[in-house]
């Protein structure tokens, strides 16, 4: 066991799965606000040898310097890459501090997000933000059949979402590091990404956090009169590039100011964001809780 546990921050987790938090440290505590800073994270932290948190904190070597017992750190949040993480990795690696992370335990809201969205647009179904009716996408209503949509990141998430346009109709191609076998026997096909923007009326990006693949290039292969999901958890492009296509017959959509990335363009016709993270649902958490308890209790049978 842990002597002592510590979130500092709320992380997430449904009741039953705090409770069983007790199983693993003598002593646990469960913050139920974000601190301030580094001063308040290490303070927080104390002398306690286990820390968790979610993706709102920020837990770099500042803050772990002055907590000299922490050898376990859980993040009860995504974990793809040292790079994207929202803990120094490589700091904690040099301390010997073990950091987990888990992935895929929200992606069924983030389909069933984007194939809502995708129909309002096509349909002209529901009313904006601002009270104003959604006009259909074509000027009349539409299905999903045929709609040529490219996939940007055929991981789990971005297969998943694939395999539900697929069922509706949609052709599917897709732009990712590699060919996948799976993907091909599914009819998927495999383009590279100038020609993916080029050719699909729907561009839905699934990339890891900060990964940018659409730059000015990018935008001028894409064109106008195109739709574009966001569905990562930061903005897939450069700024610049991005500011001039939204201005044209174009609409973004995506769930979180994060994917957004510039409060600014909340109010922008062409964008529309749902400022939630769509993934966040009631069975996403009780995922989230199961996989978050596992990693705990593998780390201390290889202790």
């Amino acid at each position: 066991m842990f002597k002592k546990l510590v979130a500092i921050e709320p992380i997430g987790l449904v009741p039953s799965a705090e409770d069983q938090l007790k199983d693993f440290a003598t002593e646990v505590i469960l913050h139920d606000n974000l601190p301030s800073g580094n001063e308040e994270i290490a303070a927080r932290i104390g002398d306690a040898d286990a820390v968790l948190l979610s993706y709102t904190t920020y837990l770099g070597a500042e803050a772990l310097e002055k907590c000299a017992h922490v050898k376990y750190i859980g993040m009860c949040c995504s974990l793809y890459s040292p790079e994207s993480a929202n803990v120094d990795i490589a700091y904690a690696k040099k301390r010997g501090i073990t950091v987990t992370g888990i992935r895929d335990y929200g992606d069924e809201g983030v389909v069933e997000y984007v194939i809502s969205e995708l129909v309002r647009c096509l349909h002209g179904f529901g009313h904006k933000a601002d009270g104003s009716k959604i006009v259909a996408w074509s000027g009349e209503p539409r299905e999903m059949t045929e709609l040529k949509v490219g996939i940007i990141g055929l991981g789990k998430l971005g297969g998943m979402i694939a395999d539900a346009l697929h069922f509706l109709g949609a052709d599917i191609s897709y732009f990712s590091r590699s060919e996948k076998q799976e993907a091909h026997n599914k009819g998927y096909r495999f383009k590279v990404l100038n020609e993916l923007l080029t050719s699909n009326e729907v561009v839905i990006s699934c990339l890891n956090k900060n990964t940018v693949l659409l730059h000015k290039e990018q935008f001028q292969h894409l064109g106008n009169n195109k739709i574009l999901f966001n569905v990562g958890l930061s903005p897939a492009w450069d700024a610049a590039p991005f500011n001039t296509w939204i201005n044209g017959d174009n609409r973004l959509y995506c769930d979180s100011n994060g994917a957004l990335g510039n409060d600014d363009f909340l109010e922008h016709p062409n964008v529309y964001c749902m400022g939630v993270s769509s993934g966040r649902t009631r069975e996403a958490f009780v995922r989230l809780s199961e996989k978050v308890l596992s990693n705990i209790s593998d780390h201390l049978k290889r202790r």
